[in-house]
C-alpha cells in the first residue's frame, strides 16, 4: 500500500494524462463495435481501474483496443443478427461472452500461461495486425461518408422478398418449437402471419441490408452505393478530424492530436449549427450492472461462441503483455506476466458486467502514462476515475459529438495499428517456399494467410490456421537443419576450449556470448536480455555464432533490437563464425552492413582475438 502512493504527484498526472488520450478512442471503438460509445466509455473505465489495481505491470493503462474491438465486433453482429437485429435482446448474450473471456483470461493467468504468450510467430502477429488495420479503415468508410445501408429506401427494398423468407421460417420454427405445426391443420399459422405487418417485414429488410454490408466483405459490396450517396458534410468532418490529427502531431507531440481533433471539429459542427448525425446518447448517471445477463441466460446462444471467447482472451493477453514488455523498456521494470493477465481477466469480466466492450493493455495509453510521471498501479486507476469523471459531468456534451468524427479518429487508428515493419520486409526476405512456380519467402506466406484470412473470412480462425502453418514450417526447417548437424554433441554453457588463452587484462573490456542453435519466435525473450547481462565495464561484445544454424522474421528483429541497444550504449559488437542463412537474413534488412561492417565478422576466433588486441587497450 505504501509502494502504491510513492508518487502520488506522478501518477496523478500520469494518470489524468493517459485518461483524457483515452477518451476519443474510447468513444470511437464503442461505436466501431455496435454497441454504441458508452460501451467503449465503460470498457475503459473498468478495465484501466481493474487490471490496474489486480495487474502485473505497474504503468500499464489498459482499455479497449483496435485488435479486441474487431473481434468484439464480429461477436456483436453475429449475435444481434440471430436475435433479429435486437441489440436489446441480444445484450445478455454478447456481455456473457464478454464475462467469459475475461474469465479465460483469469484461468491463463493461474495456470501460469502468461510466460508462453512469446511463442505466437512474428508473421502471424503481424499479418493479424495489418488485418485489423485493413478492417477498421474498410469498415469506416461507409460512416465517413455519411452512408448507413439500413437507411437507404431503394437498397432496404432489395431484400423484402427475402425478408419474408425469413419471417415465414421464423414463425414455422416457432411452431415447431411449441408443437402447434400440424400437417393437417395450417390454421394457427395462417392466423399468425396474417398478424404480420409491413412494419415487421421493413425492420426484417433492414436488418439483412445491415448483416449484408457489415465487415470488410460487406463494406467494399456497399461502396458503389455509398460513393452514389455521399453525406458531403459528414465526409468533411470526418477529413477535416484525419486533417487534425496528422498536422497537429508535426506541431506538437505534447498535446494529444486525437483530442484536439474531436474538441475542435465538434465544436465547428456545434458552433455552426451545422446539420449533423450524431453518437448515440452517453448515459450521465453511475453505470448500473446489467443483471439480464444471469436474468436472460441461455447456454444455447453462447455455445457456438465459446471458441471466440478463447480467442478473445488469447488476443488480449497477447496485446496487454506486448505493452508490458514496452512498458519494461522504457521504465527498467520487470512485469509478472502470469499476474498481469489475472488483473486484465477481472477488469474485462467488470466491464463486461456494466456494459463495456472487453480491452486490453494500450500501447500509445501505456507510453503516455510514463513520458508524464506514472510509475505505480494508481495511474491506471486514476485513469479509469478521470474517464468516470468526464462522463458523469460531460456526458450530454460529449452525446453531441459527430459521428463523422468518430469516423475519421478510426481511419487513423486504422492506418496507425498496420504493422509496417512487416510489410517493409516482404521484398528482401529469403525466399525457401516454392507453391508452383512462384518462389515465395515462408514468413511472407503467413503473413499473407493470416492478414487475407483475417480481412475477408474469420480473425480467429485466420490466427489458428497461421500458427498451424508456421508451426509446420518451424518444424520441416529445424528437421532438416537437425539432419544436417546431427554429429554434434550437446554443449555445456561454461567458457570454450579457444576462450582459455584469452588475454586476462582485457576480459573486463570484452564480454563473451555463445548463441547455441536457432534464433526463432520461441528463444527471442532470452535473447533480448543479452543487452541486460553485460557487465557496464564491457566496451565491445564477441557474439559466437557457429552454432545458430538459423534465424527467422522474428529472430531477426530480436537481432536488430539488441544491436540497437548496444549502439547507444557505444559498445561496438563482432561476429564470430556467422553462418551462411543468419548472414543472408541479416544482410536483407541491413544490419549487415549498417550495424555489424564486414570487417567486424570473423571466420574465427583466433582472427576475432587479434583484432582485439590490436584494437583495445586495458586504459586500468
Amino acid at each position: 500500500m505504501k509502494k502504491l502512493f510513492s508518487n502520488i504527484k506522478g501518477d496523478a498526472f500520469g494518470g489524468i494524462t493517459a485518461g483524457i488520450v483515452a477518451l476519443p478512442l474510447a468513444l470511437a471503438f464503442g461505436v466501431s463495435s455496435g454497441l454504441g460509445p458508452s460501451a467503449g466509455l465503460y470498457g475503459a473505465i473498468f478495465i484501466s481501474f481493474f487490471a490496474a489495481l489486480f495487474g502485473g505491470t505497474n504503468t500499464q493503462i489498459s482499455g479497449p483496443t483496435a485488435p479486441m474491438t474487431a473481434v468484439s465486433m464480429v461477436v456483436i453482429a453475429g449475435i444481434v443478427a440471430a436475435n433479429d437485429g435486437d441489440v436489446t435482446k441480444a445484450l445478455p448474450a454478447i456481455l456473457t461472452i464478454f464475462i467469459l473471456a475475461g474469465l479465460f483470461q483469469i484461468i491463463l493467468g493461474v495456470i501460469g500461461l502468461g510466460k508462453y504468450i512469446r511463442y505466437i510467430p512474428y508473421p502471424v502477429v503481424s499479418g493479424f495486425m495489418t488485418a485489423i488495420g485493413l478492417i477498421i479503415l474498410l469498415t469506416q468508410i461507409l460512416p465517413s461518408v455519411g452512408y448507413y445501408p439500413k437507411e437507404d429506401t431503394v437498397f432496404v427494398e432489395t431484400f423484402k422478398p427475402q425478408a419474408k423468407e425469413v419471417i415465414l421460417k421464423n414463425l414455422l420454427k416457432e411452431e415447431a418449437g411449441e408443437k402447434i405445426l400440424v400437417i393437417e391443420n395450417f390454421e394457427e399459422t395462417i392466423k399468425r402471419a396474417d398478424k404480420i405487418s409491413g412494419a415487421d417485414i421493413l425492420k426484417e429488410s433492414e436488418n439483412l441490408a445491415a448483416k449484408e454490408t457489415s465487415g470488410a466483405l460487406g463494406a467494399i459490396k456497399a461502396l458503389p452505393r455509398a460513393v452514389q450517396n455521399i453525406d458531403w458534410l459528414e465526409l468533411m468532418l470526418a477529413l477535416g478530424t484525419i486533417f487534425i490529427i496528422y498536422g497537429f502531431k508535426r506541431i506538437t507531440t505534447k498535446v494529444p492530436s486525437t483530442l484536439v481533433a474531436l474538441v475542435v471539429m465538434s465544436s465547428v459542427a456545434v458552433g455552426f449549427g451545422l446539420d449533423y448525425r450524431t453518437i448515440q446518447e452517453i448515459p450521465s448517471g453511475i453505470p448500473i450492472p446489467k443483471w439480464e445477463i444471469f436474468t436472460g441466460f441461455s447456454l444455447s446462444s453462447i455455445t457456438p461462441y465459446i471458441f471466440t471467447a478463447l480467442t478473445l482472451a488469447l488476443l488480449g493477453a497477447i496485446d496487454s503483455l506486448l505493452t508490458s514488455v514496452v512498458a519494461d523498456n522504457m521504465t527498467k521494470t520487470k512485469h509478472k506476466p502470469n499476474k498481469e493477465l489475472i488483473g486484465q481477466g477481472i477488469g474485462n469480466s467488470i466491464a463486461a458486467l456494466f456494459g463495456g466492450i472487453p480491452g486490453a493493455g494500450a500501447t500509445i495509453r501505456t507510453v503516455v502514462n510514463i513520458n508524464a510521471g506514472g510509475k505505480t498501479k494508481l495511474s491506471g486507476m486514476i485513469a479509469g476515475i478521470m474517464l468516470l469523471l468526464i462522463m458523469l459531468g460531460l456526458g450530454p456534451i460529449a452525446s453531441k459529438i459527430p459521428a463523422g468524427v468518430l469516423a475519421g479518429i478510426l481511419i487513423t487508428v486504422g492506418i496507425g495499428v498496420m504493422d509496417y515493419k512487416g510489410l517493409k520486409a516482404i521484398p528482401y526476405l529469403p525466399r525457401d517456399v516454392k507453391i508452383g512456380p512462384i518462389k515465395l519467402s515462408s514468413e511472407v506466406l503467413i503473413m499473407i494467410v493470416v492478414l487475407l484470412l483475417s480481412t475477408f473470412w474469420n480473425l480467429v480462425y485466420a490466427v489458428g490456421i497461421g500458427l498451424v502453418i508456421a508451426s509446420l514450417m518451424f518444424m520441416k526447417k529445424i528437421g532438416d537443419l537437425t539432419a544436417e548437424r546431427s554429429n554434434v554433441k550437446s554443449l555445456k554453457e561454461e567458457s570454450w576450449a579457444d576462450e582459455i588463452d584469452f588475454p586476462e587484462n582485457l576480459k573486463e573490456k570484452v564480454f563473451i556470448k555463445h548463441i547455441k542453435g536457432p534464433l526463432f519466435f520461441g528463444s527471442t525473450s532470452e535473447f533480448q536480455a543479452l543487452s541486460q547481462q553485460i557487465p557496464e565495464s564491457a566496451k565491445t561484445v564477441i557474439m559466437r555464432l557457429g552454432r545458430m544454424q538459423y534465424m527467422d522474421q522474428s529472430g531477426l528483429y530480436a537481432m536488430e533490437d539488441m544491436l540497437q541497444d548496444l549502439k547507444k550504449k557505444n559498445i561496438e559488437v563482432l561476429f564470430v563464425n556467422l553462418l551462411q542463412q543468419p548472414r543472408y537474413m541479416m544482410e536483407r534488412i541491413d544490419i549487415i552492413p549498417d550495424f555489424i561492417p564486414k570487417e567486424h565478422i570473423f571466420k574465427g576466433f583466433s582472427p576475432c582475438v587479434q583484432w582485439i588486441k590490436e584494437n583495445i587497450t586495458d586504459e586500468s
